[in-house]
């Protein structure tokens, strides 16, 4: 790693859904508090973003808005603010959008709550985005994994990936080899002339795609898709593998 390498100071976590396949759990937990391993899912992304060196962290909240609010502002190794979106769920986009001028001017990580967690590798899967992030070539740099390598997910992957990084959308009703972790650095240009009001990020990842500005790094280790109440024990399952 180069002294002069940029290191994002700022992260967003997507901690807002509504976790409706998450049901029963999620009827009175919101999903970025359910455990696994013993600790909750919004502390697991937090306490990489910290082993990053991120000072500050935004957090949007709406579903069961009060517990994760009271939740992070537990932290104490981390300056956590809290994006408040209790009075209309704005998605993806519209989310980080919102929580721009909190961010700042500068590249940011982004986290989703409940999708951004891994058995890491040698090398902390942070560190290989930062060491893969370019802003002159870049908008958006996005974690990938393998889909026959991850636990959990069950889906057709989301993008194709050329020799060079950059990522192009799985074609419909085909598989692709990967799948977004949930784990990304943006560019807070992305969302220049992006839309207003609610909306998915997948609106700015495909005109980056069309500006050949959206780009990927394969994650190190194995990722571990939360996505069903099952998963979290095949989740749990796997890490004790791991450490064995």
């Amino acid at each position: 790693m180069t002294a002069d390498r940029f290191r994002p100071n700022n992260a967003m976590i997507l901690a807002a859904g509504l976790g409706k396949r998450m049901r029963p759990i999620t009827a009175t937990t919101p999903k970025p508090l359910i455990e696994v391993n013993g600790k909750a899912l919004i502390d697991h992304g937090i306490d990489r973003l910290v082993q990053a060196g991120v000072k500050t962290c935004v957090v949007n909240v709406h579903y069961l808005a009060d517990l994760v609010e009271v939740h992070v502002r537990h932290r104490r190794d981390i300056d956590v603010v809290v994006s408040d979106e209790r009075d209309q769920l704005l998605e993806t986009g519209g989310g980080i959008r919102k929580a721009l001028p909190l961010l700042g001017r500068e590249p940011f990580f982004l986290l989703n709550a409940d999708t951004a967690y891994w058995i890491e590798g040698v090398k902390p899967n942070l560190e290989h985005l930062i060491e893969a992030w370019d802003e002159n070539r870049m908008d958006a740099l996005l974690l990938i994994a393998e889909v026959v390598n991850s636990v959990g997910y069950s889906g057709r992957g989301d993008f194709l990936m050329d020799k060079e990084g950059r990522l192009t959308r799985r074609p419909e009703r085909q598989m692709s080899p990967f799948a977004y972790a949930g784990a990304a650095i943006l560019h807070p240009r992305l969302f220049e002339g992006g839309p207003d009001g609610r909306f998915s990020l997948n609106v700015l990842f495909d005109r980056a795609i069309g500006e050949g500005r959206l780009y990927g790094v394969q994650m190190e280790g194995i990722w571990l898709h939360i996505g069903t109440p099952e998963a979290i024990r095949e989740a749990e399952c796997a890490v004790r593998e791991s450490a064995a």
